[in-house]
């Protein structure tokens, strides 16, 4: 559905700006204000869908999951230390990545564990977010909105574009 939205945008823009007759060049201005608003609709079209993939997700594996400003969600399953993470420090994680379809994207089983300073940018910013939430040994459930993700062009590899992420995740390193 969401390539259907991107396609119908990508049409009404080439509409836009395209020519409509051979003789007879014409030339149609858009505004900013007029783009600007198109756009937005867009966004929310995108993201009300994508809220409603979330909440299908986590009522269909009742989950009781906290929300954060941004949009991620998080649940801890199972409690850890008492030692907050915090930014700067390195952590470790066993991890297996989802869609909300349900497709195993990546895992630390095939891929190796993911370690990573917290704070540095050199994760997805959801995932970033989440150690902020976290102690060390816990095993918890993220949901990852795209825009905290990989965005509108995926990871180049296995995260297709627009995509909604679900981590299970066990933080087992502080060194």
């Amino acid at each position: 559905m969401r390539h259907y939205c991107i396609y119908l945008i990508l049409l009404l823009l080439v509409s836009l700006f395209s020519c409509t007759g051979k003789e007879h060049k014409q030339s149609v201005t858009v505004s900013k204000k007029d783009m600007k608003s198109s756009m937005e609709t867009a966004n929310r079209y995108l993201l009300n869908e994508e809220e409603e993939d979330i909440m299908n997700y986590v009522k269909r594996h009742g989950l009781d999951m906290t929300s954060t400003g941004t949009g991620l969600r998080y649940q801890i399953l199972k409690q850890g230390s008492e030692q907050r993470i915090e930014k700067g420090q390195k952590v470790s994680l066993e991890y297996e990545l989802h869609s909300v379809s349900g497709d195993l994207i990546y895992s630390s089983e095939n891929d190796g564990v993911k370690t990573f300073i917290v704070g540095d940018g050199s994760v997805e910013s959801g995932l970033d977010e989440a150690m902020g939430y976290l102690h060390y040994g816990d095993v918890a459930k993220l949901i990852i909105p795209f825009h905290l993700g990989f965005g509108l062009h995926g990871d180049d590899n296995r995260i297709p574009e627009y995509a909604t992420l679900v981590y299970t995740i066990k933080v087992i390193d502080n060194q």
